[in-house]
């Protein structure tokens, strides 16, 4: 008699399978199919990365079994680029030419002696060696006031220097000092061949001498910028610089030192910035193409000898426009122009008959709007001995006269 029993399920003890051959069969297989389609994937760019082969031989025998050609070393190059190494060199080279300048000016008193001391400092760059001289060019406002001026040499001497001329409105000025101290003259470029957006080193001496030979790196930002300059501080504009602008950080001290170009050549005379807390890296520059006949004109005379008019006057838009026609009886069609306050005796203006309370809107046929553009005409298109045309109003008429400029230094 046997017994059935439906739910009774045998257990046997299930035998251990060996993982190990299974997973080596399949690595080897794998990398075996890995090796025989690499060939195919590289030819076809297929991958993800690019392989190198280091044997020169076996790369040229791959290329020469799919191409029929034998690749050279030199048809195979690494691309890098490393502006940081370039800078590196121009720096080395150029850093010489770039030297401190202290404005040392006297103080005294009834009852003590006459004292000297340091009244600021900013750059310099040495331009140019002749005979027993180096010239060095830097910023008006460096020196400015300046009783004595000493250069700091890159590697700290300090050696007494003597002030050539300098320039208020171009804010430029030469210093001479023995050549035998100059190590360096820097090269001079051209501000005409730069484009926005190519990159710019500046070099300098920001916060001071302890800080000397700094270097900054930036881009050219912009051409022909037009900053106003309030030089009496009585909130109108005296003069607008045309000027580099660059991201190259540029602080006081940096004043008179070099921009230049990945050539390391000099571009532009650093010269201010624009010093409010929502502002940053606007810099700006004098370029060098205004900046050789300037120091030109310093090292002959001392001072820039300009076209002399002999007016005072204002921009009509410093006056409510109202008064344009009830005090100064101007006709509709006068946009814009300039007012005479007074006339200087024996002046150029003296002898063309004019007046006070003249506007005048033209000169040499040329529109102006305000007294920027009249000093831009006779500083930059005018020389001493010139004649000048001038269209100008009285009581309502419009009317012409010629003068003879003569000079006057400032």
């Amino acid at each position: 008699m046997g017994y059935y029993d439906d739910h009774y399920i045998s257990r046997k003890t299930p035998k251990k399978r060996n993982w190990l051959t299974p997973f080596v069969i399949g690595l080897v297989l794998g990398a075996f199919l890995f090796a025989l389609l690499l060939p195919s994937l590289v030819n076809n760019n297929l991958l993800p990365y690019q392989i190198v082969i280091s044997d020169n031989t076996a790369a040229n025998q791959h290329q020469s079994d799919t191409t029929g050609e034998n690749v050279q070393p030199s048809d195979i190059r690494n691309v890098q680029v490393d502006i940081s190494t370039r800078i590196s060199e121009i720096v080395g080279e150029v850093s010489p030419a770039v030297v401190g300048v202290i404005n040392v000016q006297g103080q005294s008193d009834f009852w003590q002696q006459e004292e000297s001391g340091e009244a600021g400092t900013g750059s310099g760059v040495i331009y140019k060696l002749e005979n027993d001289s180096a010239f060095i060019v830097t910023n008006h406002h460096v020196i400015q006031g300046s009783d004595q001026v000493e250069i700091v040499l890159p590697d700290e001497t300090q050696v007494e220097a003597q002030l050539v001329g300098s320039d208020l409105y171009t804010d430029l000025a030469v210093i001479e000092m023995d050549a035998s101290h100059a190590e360096k003259v820097i090269e001079i470029g051209q501000s005409a061949d730069v484009h926005v957006g190519e990159p710019a080193i500046a070099i300098g001496n920001p916060l001071g001498m302890h800080l000397s030979g700094s270097v900054t790196q930036g881009i050219i930002s912009g051409k022909q910028r037009a900053i106003p300059q309030d030089f009496d501080m009585d909130g109108r504009a005296d003069w607008q610089a045309e000027v580099i602008q660059t991201d190259a950080a540029i602080n006081p001290g940096n004043s008179g030192g070099a921009l230049l170009n990945m050539e390391g050549q000099l571009i532009g005379i650093n010269s201010m910035k624009i010093a409010q807390s929502a502002v940053e890296g606007i810099g700006f520059a004098i370029p060098v193409d205004d900046v050789i006949p300037v120091i030109e004109e310093l090292e002959r005379n001392g001072e820039m000898m300009r076209a002399y008019l002999g007016v005072e006057a204002y921009s009509l838009n410093d006056i409510a426009r109202v008064e344009w026609e009830r005090s100064l009886n101007l006709p509709d069609q006068v946009e814009g122009g300039i007012y005479i306050r007074s006339v200087e005796p024996m002046s150029p203006a003296d002898s063309g008959g004019l007046e006070s309370y003249d506007v005048i809107t033209e000169l040499d046929g040329e529109a102006i709007q305000n007294i920027i553009d009249l000093r831009k005409h006779l500083y930059t298109e005018k020389t001493v001995g010139d004649e000048l045309t001038i269209t100008y109003y009285r009581d309502g008429e419009e009317q012409e006269t010629t003068v003879e400029l003569t000079s006057l230094s400032y």
